[in-house]
């Protein structure tokens, strides 16, 4: 190996990084090689590159083409006591950092968040969407998460940012007191307010949330069943029409089934009690007066049935209850 072979191997005269999809830092492989006095230093567009001395930044270079001398690194010349100039090569330890925007990243509940729905009590939610982030402060990222290591890619610290975006969730849905059904009709308020808890965690890392999206809202599939049920109920109105809507349903479904229509049977009648309960207990005044006394306590257990089922609501049990309670003398 001839002299010249050598000297290129132990001077570095040129510095630049070509990042690939991903990168956020890079360290530059400097190993036992020194920076030569008046090597060139080029910093793209999106990048920032950093000197450091003995673990901390020195000097950083935005975008640009740099001669790195005295007057390019001030810091470093000063920690080098380096104040009438200097010739011969030095060393330093350099990295790169990417400030672009690292767009269509996904986030979702690993298990679902408990909300206390102030209609639907107690419920188990799952959410799932997208974000994008970018480093906005060099110095706690590089010291919080580079470190001294050679690279740094979205990949190694997406579980992290997932799990501050699963707390700031739990926290932002299951303590903020909204009900579900509000929550699912205003996605983009949720979205907004849900980025705002997140950045915090992120601001620790020196990173900052650029987009937020809640894309999906969900519950499990057996209490859906029964909000559709209600809905279906409230949407209904008239019960004697809930009662035959009940019936058909049986009919259709027996039908499909090996026993055919001899499977009829069950589910009319589930459904014409059903009709008949809710007619008895939550009819008009003229529909109480003209059909025959019942037993309150019975007409409040049947209710209560109802409530179990998803049929009514907590507040119009309890107004009925109160009311035949009132019957009592």
């Amino acid at each position: 190996m001839g002299i010249l072979d050598f000297l290129s191997k132990q001077f570095v005269d040129v510095i630049d990084w070509v990042e690939e999809p991903g990168q956020l830092g890079w360290r530059v492989p400097l190993a036992d090689r020194e920076i030569q006095n008046g090597a060139q230093l080029t910093v793209r567009e999106g990048q920032i590159a950093a000197f450091f001395n003995e673990g901390r930044i020195a000097d950083m270079f935005g975008p640009g083409l740099y001669t790195l001398d005295t007057a390019t690194l001030p810091l470093l010349t000063a920690i080098m006591h380096w104040d009438k100039g200097f010739k011969s090569p030095f060393k330093s330890d350099v990295y790169f950092f990417s400030e672009k925007e690292q767009v269509g990243l996904k986030w979702g509940t690993a298990q679902p968040v408990t909300l206390r729905d102030p209609e639907l009590g107690p419920l188990r939610v799952r959410a799932f969407g997208s974000y994008s982030f970018r480093i906005k402060d060099v110095a706690p990222f590089a010291s919080r998460i580079m470190g001294t290591l050679g690279e740094v890619k979205v990949a190694d610290i997406e579980p992290q940012l997932r799990a501050a975006i699963q707390t700031a969730l739990a926290t932002g849905i299951a303590g903020g007191g909204t009900a579900f059904l509000d929550l699912a009709a205003s996605q983009t308020a949720l979205s907004d307010a849900l980025k705002a808890a997140v950045a915090p965690a992120f601001a620790q890392w020196g990173l900052s949330v650029e987009s937020f999206f809640v894309e999906s809202l969900s519950l499990p599939e057996e209490v859906q069943k029964h909000l559709d049920k209600a809905s279906s109920i409230r949407v209904l109105g008239d019960l004697d029409r809930y009662a035959k809507f009940q019936a058909a349903e049986a009919i259709e479904t027996a039908a499909a089934q090996s026993g055919g229509v001899a499977g009829v049977g069950a589910g009319a009648a589930a459904g014409l009690a059903i009709g008949q309960t809710m007619a008895g207990a939550l009819g008009s005044g003229a529909s109480a007066s003209a059909a025959p006394a019942e037993d309150p306590f019975a007409l409040i257990e049947r209710l209560h049935k109802l409530l179990e089922m998803g049929a009514l609501t907590q507040a119009e049990f309890d107004a009925k209850k109160a009311e035949l309670l009132g019957r009592i003398r």
